[in-house]
């Protein structure tokens, strides 16, 4: 058996035998959306820093990143040796609806092959398996190649401070490759390369008619509802087809090329099984595309969230003076996320009557991403799955976003390759998040192979 054969069988095997660190580590209900919350992710911070010095990093540190820090961890390769810059997250989503948990959601529990808690399988899973990779190199001496981990408190609440911290510490994060391991697999038994990211932008619309409620009886029929107003709308940014209308939307999106086209056809994707993912949720979209170049190839506009007028138990006949929206687009190549807020204004302009009071605010942005599958690090992790795996990797495009790729592309000039293990059904964000922990474990693996492979690389003269 090869050396590094050995090596990632020990990998694999750590990973599986300290599987309690990673209870303790989901045992911080680390909720980044909630205030209340604010201490435990401290305190997170803080268990992290030790268990990172435990496993053998040369340098643990916080870096300034609003309240919430960022936690950075070191493992120092040899003299001239290039880095890699690993992105991953410590916070998690809530929990709601709690009564929906077949038990305590920051409480690990294996049933079967699954570990069940928040953050199990986004993404404090997936930090664990990184880790134990880079210990188990530690154990044999020392990494062979320097790897910087940033480890992100505010992820699930869309990174506010993310980027001023990278651009703080330009110089100590500076890199030659970049891995994020905030992705998944395609299924316990097919790994993926994630390629491409949509990028987002998301907004605040309110709309604002007279001084006060009114009367639904003595006004109804007469004045601008701006809960009427909005539904329109709203309703009227798809055409019938499920294009986006705002102007100018499309002038910027890639083509579908044969090639793309092509890769997309490769991975399986059963819509009987997407929905069952989804709750049943029916398909539908732009036309003329499949479900998988809806989400990877082509943007999105999304309604996150209405608020209107009286919404509790019985009646109340009210017209309401006020109507919000929230809207989320999700971008492609090479679409730019500072031109949409013009977009939707010239198109809000042209549509909101004389009298109704109108604002628009950001509340987020960030960059889509897209790597080259031929470069190195692309290369090295197919490789590295196929030997932990015993089957070759496919590459997919993703239709989520994660703002520090973009933020680290800006800012470094480098792409980041993304290689996680999240499995499609793991249920992360909703009730009963799991982690299918014989994909986890070989996850451990394909990152140290991941590490051996960049190295001997580095070792033989590849270039970046």
């Amino acid at each position: 058996m090869k050396e590094r054969d050995v090596i990632a069988a020990e990998a694999r095997g750590k990973a599986e035998r300290d599987l309690e660190e990673l209870c303790s580590f989901l045992a911080f209900p680390t909720v980044s959306a909630l205030p209340e919350h604010k201490e435990d992710l401290l305190r997170a911070a803080d268990w992290l820093k030790r268990w990172l010095a435990s496993a053998g990093a040369d340098e643990c540190a916080f870096l300034k990143a609003g309240e919430i820090p960022l936690v950075y961890a070191e493992w120092k390769g040899p003299d001239e040796a290039p880095s890699l810059l690993v992105y991953g997250h410590y916070d998690v989503q809530p929990v709601d609806p709690l009564e929906e948990w077949k038990t305590p959601p920051f409480e690990g529990v294996v049933r079967g092959d699954n570990l069940y808690a928040r953050g199990a399988s986004d993404m404090k899973g997936q930090v664990y398996a990184f880790v134990k990779a880079a210990q188990t190199l530690c154990l044999r001496g020392r990494v062979p190649l320097t790897v910087k981990l940033i480890l992100d408190g505010e992820e699930e609440s869309l990174s506010p401070h993310l980027r001023e911290a990278l651009e703080a510490e330009k110089e100590r994060l500076r890199c030659q490759w970049v891995l994020n391991c905030d992705s998944g697999a395609l299924g316990p038994r097919q790994p993926a390369v994630t390629c491409a990211l949509r990028g987002i932008a998301y907004y605040e619309i309110e709309l604002t008619g007279g001084k006060t409620d009114l009367h639904s009886g003595s006004f109804g029929g007469a004045v601008v509802n701006p809960a009427n107003l909005l539904c329109r709308l709203v309703a009227g940014m798809h055409d019938e087809e499920g294009r986006v209308v705002l102007p100018g939307f499309y002038d910027r999106v890639r083509p579908l090329s044969p090639e793309t086209q092509e890769e997309l056809s490769r991975i399986p994707m059963e819509e009987s099984a997407f929905r069952r993912i989804a709750g049943s949720a029916p398909l539908g979209g732009e036309a003329g595309y499949t479900t998988l170049e809806r989400l990877g190839v082509r943007p999105s506009l999304d309604v996150n969230g209405l608020k209107a007028g009286y919404t509790k138990a019985g009646v109340k006949t009210v017209l309401p003076n006020r109507a919000m929206a929230k809207l989320s687009f999700r971008l492609v190549p090479d679409q730019d996320p500072s031109e949409i807020e013009g977009q939707l204004r010239e198109y809000l302009e042209r549509r909101v009557p004389e009298g109704i009071s109108w604002t628009l605010r950001e509340l987020m942005r960030g960059p889509w991403a897209l790597a080259d599958k031929e470069s190195l690090p692309a290369r090295t992790a197919f490789n590295a799955l196929r030997e932990a795996f015993g089957v070759s990797p496919l590459f997919r495009r993703q239709g989520f976003s994660v703002p520090a790729v973009g933020h680290i592309k800006e800012l470094y000039g480098v792409d980041a390759i993304m290689m996680g293990f999240m499995l499609p059904d793991d249920g992360i964000h909703g009730p009963n998040e799991r982690q299918h922990l014989p994909t986890l474990y070989k996850g451990t693996e394909a990152y140290l192979r991941f590490l051996t492979g960049l190295a001997d690389a580095w070792k033989h003269g590849e270039s970046a």
